[in-house]
């Protein structure tokens, strides 16, 4: 089942062949190769906590990536916390890997340290040393997102030459969180760097928050419950302005960078203490519902964000029921999706009325 996925199964390792050893041993238990991950400290301020030389992390180095490489397995040599790293280190260090036939190389940026430009700088220096070794060798690029620089600091290092970037679902990582392998996927896409299909994100990020606990924030990029919401009048009614003229894709763009088909989702406007008369009609109209004068009033006058059971109350005590129903039991409402209300126009709504005009 899974030689169908377009995956290869990678695991981190330090650069201690007890480390490895349990790698290789389960690579053969499955029958395919398991890429090491293997990984050391190069800055100063983990070596001199550790009480590390340069010729200590060399030696290490060397033995546990001929280990694996010996043993048939691709390595990806990983410096921690390179971007605080000196340069003569990460060169020794790096060419030491390559001598020793890893055929990839990570720069780490382990506590978001780096800034778009030191990211771009460091991956550079990094190539420089490949092209002195002569070998063909990979650079992976692991961003943490301290700073919140981690999707300006992946692109920038692919810019400058990294070929692998890690990220992870929703960012779960270490502290405050890894580089989202969700915005960042949306990121490239909107800059053409690539090309996929990512109507499934939502779904995708849900089970993933799921399965490991995590709650999205409503106002999460992308996958975020208000993402595409916006109860404001001014906001909606050019929304809705778009819908009007059949322009469902400017609608999608009018406010927001991010189209909201692109990730499977649509585009909500919602009633709140900002909204216009057209947010609340428009609201009616997109579940093929009347939106009688009294019921629209009523519903403009409430001072919240409101949910739709509670704008489907108002209807309950505004007006009889509906085909003899009462709303409550919500087997009148229409089956199918929601409709754009493009048929009719929205009337004296139309131009956005904001909460402060209603004092």
């Amino acid at each position: 089942m899974y030689s169908r996925l377009h995956v290869r199964p990678n695991c981190a390792a330090r650069t201690v062949v007890a480390d490895i050893r349990p790698i290789v041993d389960i690579s053969e238990r499955v029958g395919m190769p398991i890429e090491v991950a293997a990984f050391i400290g190069s800055s100063p301020v983990r070596r001199f906590a550790e009480g590390w030389t340069l010729e200590y992390l060399e030696k290490c180095t060397e033995e546990a990536v001929a280990f694996a490489v010996g043993e048939g397995l691709p390595v990806t040599y990983v410096t921690e916390d390179t971007t605080r790293a000196d340069p003569e280190t990460i060169r020794a260090l790096y060419l030491t890997a390559i001598r020793a036939g890893a055929t990839r190389v990570c720069v780490a940026d382990t506590v978001g340290h780096a800034t778009p430009a030191g990211a771009a700088a460091v991956v550079r220096f990094v190539a420089g040393i490949i092209a002195e070794s002569g070998a063909e060798v990979g650079i992976d690029w692991h961003g943490h997102r301290d700073r919140g620089l981690e999707i300006i600091n992946s692109v920038a290092a692919m810019e400058a030459g990294a070929t692998r970037l890690h990220a992870n679902a929703l960012g779960i990582g270490e502290r405050v969180g890894n580089t989202p392998m969700d915005l960042l996927l949306v990121n490239l896409v909107l800059m053409g760097y690539i090309e996929g299909d990512l109507t499934r994100l939502l779904e995708y990020c849900l089970l993933v928050g799921d399965a490991c606990g995590v709650t999205i924030p409503p106002n999460y990029p992308v996958v975020g419950r208000d993402a595409f919401r916006t109860a404001t009048g001014v906001h909606a009614a050019a929304v809705i302005k778009a819908f009007k003229k059949g322009e469902h894709e400017l609608a999608d763009m009018v406010y927001s960078a991010v189209p909201a088909a692109m990730v499977g989702r649509e585009r909500e406007i919602e009633v709140g203490p900002m909204s216009g008369r057209s947010n609340v009609i428009y609201w009616f109209r997109r579940r093929a519902l009347p939106a009688a004068e009294a019921i629209v009033d009523e519903v403009f006058a409430l001072p919240k964000v409101l949910t739709e059971e509670e704008i489907l109350a108002v209807v309950l005590r505004v007006r009889e029921p509906i085909d003899g129903k009462a709303v409550s039991d919500r087997s009148w409402l229409p089956d199918s999706p929601l409709v754009h209300p493009l048929a009719s126009p929205p009337g004296d709504g139309d131009q956005p009325s904001m909460a402060a005009k209603r004092s």
